[in-house]
């Protein structure tokens, strides 16, 4: 049984949200304390957490930096705010999926789902663990990518972007492509979401300086290149 994590202060949204994952059989956990959210974390030891972005204390955007600081566990923002720097901000902390209220549960649970089919499923790939690409190891079960400089630790959504491409490197992988291996039901995710996520990826890449090996072709997609390419 998957263990989810919801940061939410409205009770009654959280009793709700609870009685309806449930029926999904996920073990879902609450807060007890908002001044003591990375202990609990700690605690619980979710295998997912939803958080709301308006907390009392601190908001979700502080717990999420937080929660990033010890952990690679997937992330979904909650918000009532409609702005785009909230979601913006959101897949810049390394969230993984941003829901705006109200919403719909099917929506939330079809979200859920996709997350952690992706994260778990492909976390026990034992096929292709490491690769090789421009000089760099890449290991997909550790999510991190190392050469001569250093090494660095990608969230789940980077790692999977950067093995689609790598997997089909020298070739353009339109953002539809992606954006379907990432999120498997597009209807849900927006496009600005991957943009964020590629952007995000380039700049780690780039502290290796690996960052011009991922290159955007306008309007088609994005390439990863192979050396002796640049």
């Amino acid at each position: 049984m998957f263990k989810i994590m919801l940061i939410e202060d409205d009770a009654n949204l959280f009793q709700e949200t609870k009685e309806r994952l449930s029926q999904w059989s996920y073990d879902i956990f609450g807060v007890t304390d908002f001044d003591a959210v990375i202990q609990e974390f700690t605690a619980i030891q979710p295998d997912l957490v939803i958080i709301d972005i308006q907390l009392p204390k601190f908001d979700g955007f502080h717990w999420c930096r937080m929660i990033r600081s010890h952990s690679n566990v997937p992330i979904i923002f909650l918000s009532v705010r409609d702005h785009p720097t909230d979601m913006v901000m959101s897949m810049q902390l390394g969230a993984d999926d941003y829901i705006q209220k109200p919403f719909h549960f099917d929506v939330m649970i079809a979200k859920i789902q996709a997350i952690l089919r992706r994260v778990y499923n492909y976390n026990t790939e034992s096929q292709f663990k490491l690769h090789t690409w421009c000089g760099a190891t890449v290991d997909y079960m550790k999510n991190t990518v190392s050469n001569e400089v250093g090494s660095i630790e990608l969230t789940k959504n980077e790692m999977y972007i950067l093995k689609v491409l790598i997997e089909n490197k020298s070739q353009i992988v339109t953002r539809e492509k992606l954006i379907e291996s990432l999120w498997k039901d597009e209807r849900f995710i927006s496009d600005n979401t991957l943009t964020v996520n590629v952007n995000r990826l380039r700049k780690r890449l780039g502290e290796l300086g690996l960052s011009h090996f991922i290159e955007t072709k306008v309007g088609q997609g994005y390439i990863a290149l192979e050396e002796g390419q640049v």
